[in-house]
């Protein structure tokens, strides 16, 4: 699932890309929205809140939000009207037409309009973003400290507790910070250093292209632990090892080195 920095850029390209425009075609390719026509309606803005997207658009009709979710393979593309589109036409599941752009949503995980009123009905419940203007440590460390025996790794994931994190910088974080993911919340020895870990790791990939933790940006050398199973730890030459955790019918495979990150 695409973590908050990509969320991030998608809002900013689509923001760049579509704002102070006209709509002259939308088309959302969901039942429950087949027939919506927002034609006319001027696009105000867009942003991310953790991992959604919020597209807005003033109509004659309202205010409304496209509320959008990329899930696990979403994906948004903005193009020149005419341009070809770099996915097959079968994967769109939104259509966004100016004059002058075409953004095109595929495979999306959520697709919902709502009026812009409502939005806090599909986000409100989100813990402080890492990459918003509402960022807050201390009420991200509340959240998080409010369960101390909740081991660290699904804490992270959990955007209530804080936005923007998933399974790729959960791993990272976790192995910069020298403590096993599973290690329970209130034995974590610096967890305000690990929030503002990962509040910095976002802020400086948002700006790139590549995703990296390592610092060298080279295929393959870009992180610690994440995807490395079974290879030597970059930092002590220990096999990292690699379990499925989490919930019941949500978990995710989580990495650690065993040597740099004890039990």
């Amino acid at each position: 699932m695409p973590e908050g920095d990509t969320v991030f850029r998608a809002a900013r390209a689509l923001d760049t890309g579509l704002s102070g425009q006209v709509l002259t075609r939308t088309d959302l390719r969901v039942p429950a929205l087949a027939t919506t026509d927002l034609r006319g309606g001027t696009i105000t803005g867009t942003v991310s809140r953790g991992k959604h997207l919020l597209t807005r658009i003033h109509h004659a009709s309202g205010d409304w939000t496209l509320h959008t979710h990329l899930k696990m393979e979403g994906h948004w593309a903005i193009h020149r009207p005419g341009e070809r589109w770099r996915r097959p036409a079968h994967q769109a599941r939104v259509v966004l037409g100016t004059a002058r752009r075409e953004a095109v949503g595929f495979s999306l995980g959520i697709v919902e309009l709502l009026p812009t009123d409502d939005e806090g009905g599909v986000v409100g419940h989100l813990g402080p973003d890492l990459l918003g203007p509402d960022w807050d440590e201390a009420v991200a460390l509340a959240r998080l400290s409010a369960d101390p025996d909740r081991p660290l790794r699904d804490a992270l994931l959990d955007q209530r507790n804080l936005a923007g994190l998933g399974n790729m910088y959960v791993a990272e974080l976790c192995f910069v910070s020298g403590v096993h993911p599973e290690r329970p919340l209130g034995e974590v020895p610096d967890l305000p250093r690990l929030v503002r870990t990962a509040a910095s790791m976002l802020a400086v990939n948002k700006e790139r292209p590549v995703q990296a933790t390592t610092g060298d940006l080279r295929r393959g050398e870009r992180m610690w632990v994440y995807r490395r199973d079974r290879r030597p730890c970059r930092r002590c030459g220990t096999p990292v090892e690699v379990a499925m955790a989490g919930e019941p019918g949500r978990e995710r495979a989580s990495y650690w080195c065993p040597r740099c990150q004890p039990e």
